[in-house]
């Protein structure tokens, strides 16, 4: 049976689910300032791990069928570009900021639709090409100015966008035959291996009050995950997706009253150029599978 679709309390969950992973990102860049990164990313997907495994445990079938996949290879390799991808991003907030780093990394969906093409074989229009453009148009005024332009840091949002565009693509891809049961277990586990021997290596002691954070950071893991399973359930990608770039406005707020960061006018406008490509190319996806559903 299909879950019934309900568009408002989708919105609503794409809203929650934005705040819980800025709210994840402060507490990410918070540890990560203080402690190792590959320890905290660590103790995050163990956590992560742990969830995914209890919760394949209790559906139908158990562990063994999550772990039957029809892409074991490009299941691991989801595994390993997530843990790869948070692990840069993290840095990117120690370094640069929540702020610019989210500001930057916002240019996701456009890497989405410019690799949709040669990944899944979709056809890119002139028009979504023109957005794609215009959007990076928008990273480079965000870059441009101060600092961050002459610094090596400035390109780990980029590689971090690609590497989560790349994982979405994985996953549109590997969720034609596999569930998203499996899909996620396979990168909880998968992840949860691939850090462990890189953070025990840097692991240091945490004090008592820090190991609050990082519960409330397993937490928010786990949950801003559900929450945006949870979602898509209820109701379809293209009509929630633009909301989720009001995590911008979530981690600005995050970064400028907790963290003391400021505020750019160029960060501002560049951001608003690439969210708006971002919106347009969500909408041009959607016209196109509208129009496929008629032919």
């Amino acid at each position: 049976m299909t879950t019934p679709q309900n568009t408002k309390l989708g919105i609503w969950l794409m809203i929650a689910t934005c705040a819980v992973f800025a709210v994840q990102d402060g507490l990410s860049r918070h540890l990560g300032t203080n402690y190792s990164v590959f320890m905290v990313v660590m103790i995050r997907f163990w956590f992560f791990a742990a969830f995914v495994i209890a919760m394949a445990a209790r559906a139908p079938g158990g562990l063994r069928a999550a772990i039957h996949t029809a892409h074991p290879v490009l299941q691991m390799t989801r595994g390993l570009l997530l843990v790869a991808e948070v692990s840069i991003i993290v840095v990117g907030f120690v370094k640069l900021g929540l702020i610019e780093t989210h500001a930057v990394f916002t240019c996701y969906p456009l890497l989405v639709a410019a690799l949709s093409g040669p990944i899944l074989g979709e056809k890119v229009g002139w028009r979504r090409w023109a957005a794609i453009i215009v959007g990076f148009i928008g990273v480079l005024i965000i870059l441009k100015p101060g600092f961050a332009v002459f610094s090596p840091w400035a390109l780990l949002p980029l590689a971090s966008a690609f590497m989560f565009a790349l994982y979405g693509l994985l996953t549109r891809y590997v969720s034609r035959k596999d569930s998203t049961s499996v899909s996620f277990f396979w990168i909880g586990v998968v992840g949860a291996v691939a850090i462990t021997p890189l953070g025990l290596t840097h692991w240091s002691a945490i004090s008592p009050a820090d190991w609050g954070w990082m519960a409330m950071l397993c937490c928010t893991a786990a949950g801003s995950h559900w929450l945006l399973i949870k979602c898509y359930s209820v109701a379809e990608a293209s009509a929630v997706q633009p909301f989720a770039f009001l995590q911008l406005v979530f981690i600005a707020a995050i970064g400028l009253f907790l963290f003391g960061e400021v505020l750019r006018l160029n960060v501002v406008i560049g951001a608003g150029i690439v969210v708006a490509a971002g919106i347009f190319t969500i909408w041009r996806q959607r016209v196109r599978e509208r129009a496929a559903l008629r032919a």
